[in-house]
């Protein structure tokens, strides 16, 4: 057999601990620990994290990282208006939504949200978080559901698309006091997935199938490449050059739990959500290498939490 060595060119190499910025295809042999290590590139795989509180489909989320997320709103036998946090470990209840909704959308973190809009009925109320309460704000300019929503804080978000019904591709962006509205998709629809800033965003997906992925520059919207498989009601995370969608439901009402990845030109298939289906659920996260997708339809048996990393990690080896 032959030697790492031989094939390599190299020993491994050994140290009393584990260098602090290793590159891609490193390894070393840790005599701390005693074990081999190495760093290579995950493409992506979903791992099943802490259980919702309260299990239920209709939810939205926001979040600036996938270890720090809120949950909030949904549908349970009529409209919720509970919130829950995400520290990265499990879910905690705290206050409460002023008005029960359920596909709604929000935009910010943990401690700096905004809720909007929301369906059954249809409304136009927003609400902004501190960390600890929801305000009732200024109304949006357009009432709907099923709608999307990005940005950074509770002083800089952006709606995107929903319905009124009819689907509409209404967009207005939000300065911390009032709603503006700007210029709309070039294709109506709702429940499309979005991220980035309110002045550089993405949004992709939405009903009737569609497969359209549309770039925002601030003033306007732009057409680019399309997604693999057309669905609406999944989970989205990420910004306007790595993005992932997550589940869905798309032709005939047909729950997906199909993953995407988006680099900024073109999006590409990766594993699949551990639930064999998932749609009318939330997400969260910077990017398209580390996302959370909570919530959803059906509630069982599938797992309320999911986690999904990719890109560049640290691995042990097995040498027995």
């Amino acid at each position: 057999m032959a030697t790492y060595k031989e094939i390599f060119g190299t020993n491994i190499e050994v140290v009393s601990s584990d260098p602090s910025n290793p590159v891609e295809g490193q390894i070393w042999y840790n005599t701390t620990t005693n074990v081999v290590k190495g760093l290579s590139n995950n493409p992506g795989s979903w791992a099943t994290g802490a259980d919702l509180n309260t299990a239920r489909p209709g939810l939205s989320g926001l979040g600036a990282t996938y270890t720090s997320s809120l949950a909030f709103g949904g549908y349970n036998s009529g409209n919720l208006a509970l919130t829950e946090t995400w520290n990265g470990t499990a879910w905690t209840a705290v206050n409460a939504l002023n008005v029960a909704r359920y596909l709604s959308a929000g935009a910010g973190t943990q401690t700096s949200g905004l809720a909007f809009g929301g369906s059954n009925p249809y409304t136009s109320v927003t609400e902004t978080w501190n960390g600890t309460n929801w305000t009732a704000v200024n109304t949006m300019n357009t009432a709907r559901g099923y709608l999307s929503g990005t940005g950074a804080s509770n002083t800089a978000a952006l709606v995107v698309g929903g319905n009124i019904p009819p689907p509409t591709g209404a967009v207005e962006t939000w300065n911390g006091t009032n709603w503006t509205t700007v210029n709309p998709l070039n294709v109506a629809r709702y429940g499309g997935g979005c991220g980035g800033p309110n002045t550089a965003a993405l949004y992709w997906g939405g009903n009737a199938n569609s497969v359209l992925t549309e770039t925002w520059n601030g003033t306007n919207w732009t057409e680019i490449a399309d997604m693999n498989t057309g669905r609406a009601g999944g989970g989205g995370a990420g910004t306007q050059t790595s993005a992932l969608q997550m589940g869905g439901i798309g032709p005939g009402a047909s729950p997906y739990n199909l993953t995407e990845s988006w680099n900024g030109s073109a999006w590409t298939e990766v594993a699949p959500m551990l639930a064999a289906n998932r749609y009318n659920s939330a997400g969260a996260g910077a990017s398209n290498a580390a996302a959370i997708s909570f919530g959803g339809g059906p509630v069982t048996p599938a797992p309320a939490t999911e986690i999904w990393n990719a890109g560049l990690q640290t691995n042990t080896f097995d040498v027995s």
